[in-house]
């Protein structure tokens, strides 16, 4: 018996174009009635990289896949195929890498090998929707002499970030000095060098701040205002925005008073949803015209009637994926507002500005309402892949006994 544990040193959370790196290691175990004798051998082992693709038969209609199935594995066979057995196509696979060839472990020896791998810029990021799914899997396989070939399958995900491939790093960083007594891969300078530009880049994106207004208004007239100052978030960020009802100009509402204040006007109730659209592109939809899909991430509700100004505070999850586009998928997110005012004879039920006594306000049962929805669209990009790692579904480590 032969114990195969796959560790990620950083995390289970890459930016695309970063450089991945798994520990693997292969043990022996030590038991009451090893002998000498109990040594283990394995034939070769070998990894890979993989993003697996799976479609909702019912939403996404795809043309047939030309790559031959692998899904029996005979007991003879030798060929590495790390997507066995798993639905759907594989659409980005990196050169397989083998690990070794012939190993021999003695009872209570282990050895250890790393396996890196530059993760490719131009796949899609890992997206659980409700058509499509982008799943990313680093896999290791194994086998003994005359066995079928085990497979240790690591799940991560990848985030991406839009024009970081298009990047040059300066050439004058290839000559400037380097210190001797500190021992660095290339591919590990130029990594790190990379999550930096990628923090840098994402700072800049998300730090910019100017006020936006917008004039909430349905047929009847104006009901408030909105302010927000910015619509570029990246994930584990809060969307915040401000509600100013004291400008309205619905007829009904005219001669509301707040607090004894003529002139204030409000609605009664709004909702804000942090929403994401999945919207498959028209040469791929089942049927000409299908509705798009939404999903609720975040939701604030609040009855406002006799009220000033309000606001609301939405996170973003870190385990959400940023917007992207594919050729037959396309993501993004939107703030959809709803908001319910009063009708037109609403008026006799609310209190009057101009009341010269105190008054006792009592809620009517029933009243005329109107409602209108609004949808603000926002961009929401990645974020650090270290901070990603904390709320990550995955695992650091996986393994398998053969």
């Amino acid at each position: 018996m032969i114990e195969v544990l796959a560790k990620l040193g950083r995390g289970p959370v890459f930016l695309a174009g970063e450089v991945l790196e798994c520990v693997i290691t292969f043990t022996n175990p030590l038991s009451a009635s090893s002998t000498s004798a109990s040594s283990e051998m394995l034939a070769w082992a070998s990894a890979q990289i993989h993003c697996q693709f799976h479609a909702s038969e019912n939403r996404v209609a795809l043309p047939p896949s030309d790559g031959s199935k692998h899904d029996v594995q005979a007991e003879n066979e030798t060929v590495f195929v790390p997507n066995r057995g798993e639905r759907g196509q594989c659409i980005l696979s990196t050169p397989p890498k083998i690990l070794f060839c012939d190993l021999r472990l003695d009872p209570g020896e282990s050895k250890s090998y790393s396996y890196c791998e530059t993760l490719p810029v131009d796949g899609p990021p890992s997206f659980r929707g409700q058509s499509v799914k982008y799943v990313y899997k680093l896999t290791i396989g194994c086998q003994r002499v005359n066995s079928p070939i085990k497979l240790l399958r690591v799940p991560f995900r990848v985030l991406v970030l839009h024009g970081l491939k298009d990047y040059q790093f300066p050439q004058d960083e290839a000559v400037a000095p380097s210190n001797p007594f500190l021992e660095e891969e290339e591919g590990l300078k130029k990594d790190s060098r990379l999550a930096d530009l990628a923090t840098e880049l994402l700072m800049v994106a998300t730090s910019r701040r100017s006020l936006h207004l917008y004039n909430i208004s349905n047929t009847r007239g104006k009901v408030g205002t909105f302010c927000i100052f910015k619509t570029v978030y990246k994930i584990g960020e809060d969307v915040i925005g401000t509600f100013s009802f004291s400008e309205g100009d619905i007829p009904c509402l005219q001669v509301i008073a707040v607090c004894g204040i003529t002139g204030e006007r409000q609605g009664f109730r709004f909702s804000v949803s942090l929403q994401t659209e999945e919207s498959i592109q028209e040469e791929f939809q089942r049927r000409r015209g299908q509705p798009v899909s939404f999903t609720v991430h975040a939701r604030h509700q609040e009855s406002c009637l006799h009220t000033a100004q309000s606001s609301f505070s939405l996170p973003i999850p870190l385990s959400s994926t940023p917007g992207f586009t594919t050729n037959i998928v396309s993501l993004k997110w939107r703030l959809h507002f709803e908001f319910v005012t009063a009708g037109e004879s609403a008026g006799t039920c609310l209190v009057r500005g101009n009341q010269s006594e105190a008054v006792t306000w009592t809620g009517v049962e029933q009243m005329d309402v109107d409602t209108f929805s609004w949808d603000l669209p926002i961009k929401v990009l990645p974020t650090n892949p270290i901070l990603a790692s904390y709320v990550s579904q995955f695992s650091n480590t996986n393994s398998i006994t053969i």
